[in-house]
């Protein structure tokens, strides 16, 4: 059994897991798993991971998660942990099938429910594809040990954002070790809430594409930012204050991230484009409202490496608060090839609605675009995107 922990899974799901619940809790949705790297699965990989699947019926909340969770995810109320004390994922919500080489995995079901499935079952397919190739992980502790060194030495605050494509729990879960052995304070916690509370670290994260994407499509897309950041305050009143940029574009975000979002947001996330050219515009976008850029944080999260981050760090040059989201590059450096999937928010169905409608996310950078090219073309239209 691959996830052995009901928390085994990223922050970002149960916070919008929790948002979701109170907003939309009769909203329908379809996920869809995206292969971006073509992986040839070897034959009868699809029977392993149904029942890898099936296995996840039966966790339920520790009553150690439980305490953890009170304790360190404050922003919950007592409602919404008792929803998760109940709460039991049901395997018949995903469906998967296998033709040659070629995986196909469907999610769907109401959305506060299937929302918690995405990261388990990435994890699950990147740890059950090295098990069934034999793919060793080879010294990833030395290269562990060297990058955290290196990144405590430039004084760059990260976190740990590797669980979706993992080469397996136990090389997770050894390299963050090896990280709060030698990073001390400059390791700001992981994304994986099971994670934080083996290791006594911070769970991190806010809200992901799909908070934005179900608002586009609901709502329409000039008003999917300004209604999907009034919504997040209206659940959280101020905590949880990193808002994701990227959904629609950077421009047409902060055409959106008004005054009174930008002082209520604490700062903003970087996860596609030019970090150089998106440090520029966020530092313009607080010097235009005579907010001080020094006193928010940009949280930078697109396939970091060291040279990366050193670059980025030398460029924002203390003009910003500047942290980083590292996932792949921690938890996947090994001998292996890491698996370039992704599962997003393929349709939805709001309440009252009898047929579902096209969700789609544009990015900064053309080749993320996810979704029905028509909608995406549409999209790009009512933004007004080149």
């Amino acid at each position: 059994m691959i996830i052995r922990d009901f928390t085994d899974n990223d922050l970002y799901k149960f916070t919008t897991m929790n948002a979701v619940q109170k907003k939309f809790p009769n909203a329908e949705v379809v996920y869809r798993f995206i292969d971006r790297g073509n992986t040839v699965f070897p034959v009868g990989f699809d029977l392993q991971l149904r029942k890898e699947i099936d296995s996840m019926g039966s966790l339920s909340l520790s009553a150690e998660s439980e305490e953890f969770i009170r304790k360190r995810c404050y922003y919950f109320d007592p409602v919404f942990i008792d929803l998760l004390k109940g709460f039991r994922f049901n395997p018949s919500e995903v469906s998967i099938s296998q033709k040659g080489g070629k995986l196909d995995v469907e999610i769907k079901g109401l959305w506060y429910r299937t929302i918690l499935w995405e990261v388990p079952v990435l994890a699950i397919i990147s740890e059950l594809f090295y098990k069934m190739t034999g793919q060793p992980a080879g010294d990833f502790e030395s290269k562990a040990s060297a990058k955290s060194r290196e990144f405590a030495g430039m004084q760059a605050e990260l976190s740990e954002f590797g669980t979706r494509r993992r080469f397996s729990f136990d090389v997770q879960n050894r390299v963050i070790e090896i990280f709060r052995e030698h990073m001390g304070s400059f390791l700001n916690g992981t994304s994986n809430v099971f994670m934080a509370m083996m290791h006594n670290l911070t769970p991190i994260g806010t809200h992901p594409h799909e908070w934005f994407m179900y608002h586009g499509a609901h709502y329409g897309y000039r008003i999917a930012n300004e209604l999907s950041l009034h919504n997040w305050v209206d659940v959280y009143h101020g905590s949880l204050g990193i808002a994701l940029t990227d959904t629609y574009t950077t421009d047409n975000f902060f055409r959106s991230f008004n005054l009174k979002f930008s002082k209520l947001f604490d700062g903003v996330r970087w996860d596609s484009g030019d970090p150089f050219l998106f440090t520029d515009k966020a530092v313009e976008h607080y010097r235009k409202l005579r907010i001080d850029p020094g006193s928010r944080t940009i949280v930078y999260s697109d396939a970091l490496d060291l040279e990366k981050v050193r670059a980025i760090r030398k460029y924002a040059g203390g003009r910003v608060h500047d942290v980083y989201g590292i996932g792949t590059y921690l938890t996947n450096d090994t001998d292996a090839r890491p698996l370039n999937i992704v599962i997003k928010i393929h349709k939805v169905k709001p309440e009252g609605h009898t047929d579902y409608i096209p969700a789609v996310k544009l990015s900064d950078a053309e080749g993320k675009h996810t979704g029905d090219p028509e909608e995406v073309r549409l999209c790009k239209g009512i933004i007004r995107m080149p």
